[in-house]
């Protein structure tokens, strides 16, 4: 096996010994002609020097005797001189005796020269007499070529270089024929040998050790080769045996794959039997899936239709002449229908989270006021001894952007959850802005959640323990659909509570500020409460009251009142009114629970007196005092504040074809002060449409004749409309439901059963107000 010569060890060694020896050789000659340039250059000054030396008592003697034949003698024998190409000697007076020149030598190597040495030089001499040094006879001047230096400095350093390379050649050959005998050479016998060795052989021979080399590395090589070579003839035998072996199990294989390939096939069959009943399966549970979302949206459809025309009612009745007793009874039964509702609501978004459908709004909102809203709501809940108070950091912003039916659901549910638990002391809802969104907190009292019941409640339609359904009733769908919720909106909802020493919920909404909080117009006067310190109206009174404007004290019931003289007292406890009323005359604000209020009888005795339930919402606490501060108002006023309020909505269209809705909607609309035209289906809409002008059309969706969808379809094919705004009305609450509405042509969306509020807002969108102060 012949290896390439430039490929060999020996080669490699010598080039790279050669290379080191060439560098450091040509290093040193190259310091060596550094040393020789600076002694030639310093040569050329001394030997220029010398002459002029030598010249000078010559030159001098012919500079005072002004002897010009002399002085061109004397130039043309420094002319001589190889390296002196110019020379000139002028007297005292600066007239010139002799100025003789030649050209300089021209050759290869002169650019070189000049570069090294430079091309001439000039070289002067004062010439006086030795008696007389101060006295100045003439000057003699010598330019001269340093070609004749550089050329003898550049014959000697190239000569210096070629030893060098001669040098460096001879190494080169001797270190090669070295390195082929002490290295090369053994190698190339031992890999002769090693390929000509039978690889399948169970007893190769062994190698042996070139000559003068059994200790140094070839050696060492030679041995462990040796070695190697009788540890895989040892391998090859044990492979033989296991070979021998493996041929004998092979037999033994083929029969046991015989048997097991006839029982895949048996169980091959079987499983394609199974497939085919998965699939079966899997396209029965698709078809139950559907058959659900059709059944939860006619169920939505069936409930909601009977509940709107059951809470419509109940609403336009609330607003005639009841008794007190009457009034409580209608107001119950409202309530229960909006609890059903939100049963309803609640069953429906979990479907929809299951399914991936829930839809999200990004609109501005104020959570203040939907917070105050929501808890006067649920007010009616709270045991008679639980305080309810809604806590919202005055700088809130007024507005923010986020999904206001979503976030009311969440406020409601943890709310709700908390009074429904909370038999005495404090229910807290506490608003404030958290990092980059707000931070809705829900503080009870009640009876708080174990430890282990923590991680289970967020479960639907689970509850902390089997006796919490039986004692406090529920579904167990709130706190499910609440975290489900928070998670939607890419938030958190934890929980800290502890078993007997109430609860804290925390939901942290990344809902941005759209509006900032503009400063209410300030009050002046002095205010009073009388309450327990620890009490949530205290809390809130001290939180808002100095912000106004007004002068807040706070009065426990064991204080003195003597010398106060406020301008308004407030407070939660009627029992202490009639022991202040004979030295107070102050009006009084009394805040009481929900269904609470104090008799007329005594409330006339205790005149002036207002009375609000609590919790107190921020606007009717600011109006209250306001009217109170700065005095009633004219019966003027009173009535052209009503008679601007009937004129200031329009004409609407009411598309309806089930006779309660119509009452409801119709009776709802007109105490919103709007003139109503009844239509039993669409076709009859769009005739009422030719005869009349109308500002909004409420459409219900599923009518005889003509459904909601198609009277909306043609009124925009028509083009004779196009900026009447139509709304939908259904009770469909499904959100593919409000995506075919948009696709019909109507703007707006209204879920039945709706109540007033959800009317009058829809109408504040699209109903312009047509009547001014």
């Amino acid at each position: 096996m012949d290896i390439k010569f430039t490929h060999r060890l020996s080669f490699k060694q010598a080039r790279l010994t050669v290379l080191v020896g060439f560098v450091l050789g040509t290093l040193l000659s190259l310091l060596q002609i550094g040393i020789d340039y600076a002694s030639e250059d310093a040569s050329i000054n001394r030997e220029i020097v010398s002459l002029l030396e030598i010249s000078h008592n010559p030159a001098s003697r012919i500079a005072y005797n002004i002897d010009a034949e002399l002085a061109q003698e004397l130039t043309l024998g420094l002319l001589r001189s190889p390296a002196i190409i110019a020379a000139q000697l002028s007297d005292n007076n600066g007239n010139v005796l002799a100025n003789v020149n030649r050209p300089g030598l021209h050759s290869g190597y002169r650019m070189i020269s000049d570069w090294l040495f430079g091309a001439n030089r000039q070289f002067e001499d004062r010439l006086y007499l030795d008696n007389m040094p101060n006295e100045s006879l003439g000057t003699l001047r010598l330019e001269v070529d340093t070609f004749a230096f550089g050329s003898r400095f550049l014959r000697r350093a190239e000569v210096t270089l070629l030893n060098g390379f001669v040098r460096s050649l001879l190494l080169t050959g001797i270190l090669l024929a070295l390195f082929y005998v002490m290295l090369t050479k053994p190698l190339v016998r031992v890999i002769r040998e090693l390929s000509g060795r039978d690889s399948r052989s169970a007893e190769p021979k062994r190698l042996e050790c070139p000559g003068g080399h059994e200790n140094d590395e070839i050696g060492v090589l030679v041995r462990v080769a040796n070695q190697q070579f009788e540890n895989i003839a040892t391998e090859i035998q044990q492979r033989r045996s296991a070979e021998n072996r493996l041929t004998d199990y092979l037999g033994q294989l083929e029969n046991i794959v015989s048997a097991r390939t006839a029982e895949l096939k048996a169980i091959n069959t079987r499983l394609s039997q199974s497939n085919e009943e998965l699939e079966a399966a899997r396209s029965t549970a698709l078809d139950m899936a559907q058959a659900r979302s059709v059944f939860l949206a006619n169920m939505s459809h069936e409930i909601r239709t009977p509940l709107n025309g059951l809470l419509g009612m109940i609403a336009l009745s609330l607003d005639g002449p009841l008794t007190a007793e009457q009034q409580q009874q209608l107001s119950i039964a409202h309530d229960s229908g909006k609890v059903l509702v939100e049963l309803l609501n609640d069953i429906l978004d979990l479907s929809k989270f299951d399914a991936g459908q829930l839809e999200l709004e990004h609109i501005p909102f104020d959570l203040g006021a939907l917070i105050e809203d929501t808890a006067n709501l649920l007010s009616q809940n709270a045991a008679p001894s639980v305080e309810l108070t809604c806590l919202i950091d005055p700088r809130f912003p007024a507005l923010v952007l986020g999904d206001p039916t979503r976030v009311r659901q969440i406020v409601s549910n943890l709310l709700s959850n908390a009074l429904k638990f909370t038999r005495f002391g404090r229910v807290d809802v506490r608003l404030k802005q958290h990092e980059d969104g707000v931070r809705i907190e829900v503080c009870d009292t009640g009876i708080g959640i174990a430890q282990d019941a923590q991680v289970k409640i967020f479960q639907p339609f689970t509850q902390a323990g089997a006796g919490i359904t039986r004692q406090f009733g529920g579904t167990g769908l709130g706190l499910a659909l609440t975290y489900n919720l928070c998670e939607a909106m890419q938030g958190r909802l934890t929980i800290s509570s502890e078993a007997g020493f109430g609860s804290q919920f925390c939901a942290d909404l990344p809902l941005p500020c759209h509006t900032a909080m503009l400063p209410p117009t300030p009050l002046h006067g002095k205010v009073v409460s009388i309450t327990a310190t620890s009490s949530g109206l205290a809390e809130l009174l001290k939180s808002l009251l100095p912000g106004w404007g007004l002068d807040y004290q706070q009065r426990t019931l064991d204080d003195s009142l003597i010398g106060l003289d406020p301008d308004v007292l407030i407070t939660d406890c009627p029992e202490c009114l009639f022991a202040l009323r004979p030295g107070l005359t102050a009006p009084i604000l009394l805040v009481t629970a929900y269904g609470s209020f104090m008799p007329s009888e005594e409330a006339t005795a205790l005149a002036p007196l207002q009375q609000q339930a609590r919790p107190l919402a921020r606007t009717a606490l600011y109006q209250t005092l306001s009217r109170t501060l700065q005095g009633p108002m004219t019966a003027i006023n009173q009535t052209q504040l009503q008679q601007t309020s009937a004129r200031r909505r329009g004409h609407i269209l009411l598309v309806e074809d089930n006779p309660v809705n119509q009452l409801v909607a119709k009776g709802m609309l007109g105490k919103l002060g709007c003139e109503v035209t009844v239509a039993a289906h669409g076709a009859e809409a769009l005739e009422q449409l030719e005869h009349g002008e109308f500002d909004m059309v409420l459409m219900d969706c599923n009518m005889p004749v003509m459904d909601g969808y198609e009277a909306s379809r043609q009124i925009r094919r028509s083009g004779r409309w196009p900026d009447l705004p139509i709304v939908a009305l259904t009770a469909n609450a499904m959100p593919e439901e409000r995506e075919r509405c948009r696709a019909a042509g109507m703007n707006d969306y209204l879920a039945k059963p709706f109540r007033r509020e959800e009317l009058a807002a829809l109408l504040e969108l699209w109903v312009p107000t047509t009547t001014s102060l």
